[in-house]
């Protein structure tokens, strides 16, 4: 077990190796074991400075906490950096974490907080790379029909990136990560009527940004 006074764990591709003297079977059965638990078993785990648990929470999550950061920051070295630093101090602040939400949406709330900080710092505009790549279009689509869904998206994206960071997160965690009003409401630290409210002028400002595609 690691001493939780060390500043972090490992996270993402340099996670904690096992001693060379441990058989490989061994290793891997009791790696096996250790993924098959639930978060709320391994946030406990890792809590007691557990570092393997904490390394399959990381693999677990990383890329849904990945796509969030780079949906609300605009760019993937910035979401980067705001994954990595939630994640550290995750790690620190476990043995503080009373399970009144799940670990993810604990996570999601991480995040989405050192998102916010970093908008606020953030003195350009955001980038229009923020919202999902269009699925590619079938072999049999037109040219004109691939223009026509690339321009859709792009149209999409200008208005998504037009909300307010408190609307485009709650349609972001609504829509693209089918989060509850609840879960969200944990998230964004406000009540399940609030989260409705954004949501439906989130909404509405996308629809209305989208009519003349309708």
């Amino acid at each position: 077990m690691r001493n939780r006074t060390d500043p972090s764990p490992q996270t993402g591709a340099d996670l904690p190796l096992r001693s060379a003297a441990v058989p490989i079977v061994s290793v891997t059965a009791e790696q096996n074991a250790v993924g098959a638990l639930d978060d709320s078993v391994l946030a406990i785990r890792a809590s007691e400075g557990d570092e393997d648990a904490f390394a399959v929470l990381v693999r677990r999550h990383n890329s849904r906490l990945l796509a969030l950061a780079q949906h609300l920051l605009g760019n993937r070295a910035d979401a980067e950096d705001a994954v990595q630093e939630a994640f550290i101090s995750a790690w620190r602040r476990l043995p503080e974490f009373r399970h009144s939400a799940s670990f993810s949406t604990w996570m999601y709330r991480i995040v989405t907080n050192r998102c916010f900080n970093a908008l606020r710092r953030q003195p350009h505009p955001l980038p229009l790379d923020t919202i999902p790549e269009p699925t590619a279009a079938d072999a049999n689509s037109s040219p004109p029909k691939v223009a026509e869904t690339d321009a859709a998206t792009a149209a999409l994206t200008k208005a998504l990136l037009e909300l307010g960071p408190e609307l485009r997160v709650c349609w972001v965690l609504r829509e693209l990560h089918d989060l509850h009003y609840e879960e969200i409401a944990h998230v964004v630290g406000s009540s399940e009527q609030t989260v409705r409210g954004r949501l439906f002028r989130a909404r509405r400002a996308l629809m209305e940004a989208m009519r003349p595609w309708r």
